[in-house]
């Protein structure tokens, strides 16, 4: 029965109205800049669109891989009008051919130096390996732009409870007042509450 509770839960979206948008592979396709955007960023094995699936409550919203690297354009979810979730293209992992790397690179770049209605960042970082040098880069990319700025430690389900308070404190302690720092597990829903206060909270700022 309890197998049964969580399987109801899980296919209950939170966010109702989101659903896709369209996806850019250059600056001059990205929808019209208004409204509120939070975008969500991570390394190619950082389990990035799981957790924007599961913060969501829709099964399949972004598309997941077993293969590195998969998401190759930046994808804009609708949520409610002038409200925009963005998943942007993995970086760091992927088998990819340099030049398909460096194409993603200056995609994120006109992104975050263009997008006005951008408020919000979520980075993922594999609570196991974090804060890579990629990651560092893209949280500079947010403070940058005076952007809140969270991230989510993910695959915490394969951490001991000691392992994941003292990667916690690591991280908090590294990026000190520059982001927001939490465990999250898209497996287990651990973490889906506070990852949903943060995204709200960027999603009705002024």
């Amino acid at each position: 029965m309890r197998w049964r509770q969580i399987v109801i839960a899980n296919t209950m979206s939170y966010y109702p109205t989101v659903q896709y948008l369209t996806g850019a592979w250059q600056a001059a396709q990205f929808p019209g800049d208004e409204g509120i955007e939070v975008a969500f960023a991570g390394r190619s094995n950082s389990g990035k669109s799981s957790a924007i699936n599961a913060i969501t409550g829709r099964i399949g919203l972004a598309r997941t891989s077993k293969t590195p690297g998969r998401t190759q354009l930046i994808n804009f979810f609708s949520m409610q009008e002038g409200q925009r979730l963005v998943d942007l293209p993995g970086y760091g992992f992927a088998k990819v051919p340099p030049d398909m790397q460096r194409h993603w690179h200056e995609l994120m770049s006109s992104y975050f130096e263009r997008r006005q209605s951008l408020r919000g960042l979520v980075v993922l970082m594999d609570s196991r390996h974090p804060l890579k040098d990629t990651d560092l880069q893209m949280l500079e990319w947010g403070q940058q732009r005076q952007l809140r700025c969270h991230v989510l430690l993910s695959k915490a389900d394969k951490l001991t409870q000691s392992e994941g308070m003292k990667v916690t404190r690591e991280v908090r302690n590294e990026l000190g007042e520059s982001a927001s720092v939490q465990l999250f597990s898209a497996t287990t829903n651990r973490g889906v509450d506070e990852a949903r206060r943060f995204l709200d909270a960027c999603l009705k700022a002024k």
